[in-house]
């Protein structure tokens, strides 16, 4: 066979073997590789319920829907926080919500890293745009703000940041009907081979569970960084556009990244 004809061959097997693969080829929305450090898969990772009973049915349905990833499991356990200022535990994500006051965001999350792993989280649900008759009390902006967020958490990206872009179907696509058609309330098949990606490879120590709190600057746990002033570096993203994403950098590998949802 001559060399052309080898490279016609051999470029054909490449294509067939990426369409075959739709793992490799579509999911690319790591929030820059960042995950719990594990020593085997599956994993679960704890979710602190501070919420109220107007959120507890989106805590657990966000829960159920990251559970159908085949490489993490949640688990909804007492919530370890108060949730004015919803402070970080070590090794699990705690979730709150509390009216935070009319300052833009619907919500937003937070992880703390040390390298590339994540070591803590915390998500903040904003009920000071969720009164009853507000444009966001609804199961389709609760839901997807939920869902959104939590996924943060385990190192996700958004998929789409175009509000005005059909949706996709899944919670982290930006959108300005969460009810679609199609509805992005929960993770699509996107989320999940993303999460296979991020987690194909093992760790030799672990951060789940685990008190970490130690190998980070004192800085990084003794304040509640929850105000805009305190997230750091403005990364992409603007209150105009929807999204933001923010860096706290304490220098030697260790950060505080949020992202936040902005009301539009």
């Amino acid at each position: 066979m001559r060399m052309a004809s080898r490279r016609i061959v051999v470029t054909a097997l490449v294509i067939l073997a990426l369409a075959a693969s739709p793992v490799a080829t579509l999911a690319n929305h790591s929030w820059n590789g960042y995950h719990w450090a594990r020593q085997s898969n599956p994993f679960t990772v704890r979710l602190g319920d501070n919420v109220s009973s107007a959120w507890d049915s989106y805590l657990r349905g966000a829960s159920s829907d990251w559970n159908r990833s085949t490489v993490l499991e949640t688990t909804v356990v007492p919530g370890q926080a108060k949730p004015r200022n919803c402070r970080p535990t070590s090794g699990r994500v705690e979730v709150c919500d509390a009216a935070y006051g009319n300052n833009g965001w619907l919500g937003l999350a937070q992880i703390w890293v040390s390298g590339s792993h994540i070591t803590q989280g915390v998500v903040k649900l904003n009920d000071s745009y969720y009164s009853p008759g507000s444009k966001y009390d609804t199961f389709g902006w609760r839901s997807l703000v939920t869902c959104q967020e939590i996924g943060h958490t385990f190192g996700l990206d958004h998929q789409d940041e175009n509000f005005n872009n059909p949706n996709l179907g899944t919670c982290m696509d930006y959108t300005s009907n969460p009810d679609g058609p199609p509805s992005n309330y929960s993770p699509n098949q996107h989320d999940y081979d993303e999460l296979e990606i991020i987690y194909s490879h093992l760790d030799s120590t672990t951060t789940i569970g685990q008190v970490t709190t130690r190998r980070m600057p004192p800085a990084m746990t003794d304040v509640d960084y929850s105000e805009p002033h305190q997230w750091g570096r403005l990364v992409r993203g603007s209150r105009a556009a929807g999204f933001a994403l923010y860096d706290l950098d304490f220098g030697h590998g260790h950060h505080i990244f949020t992202f936040v949802t902005w009301a539009k």
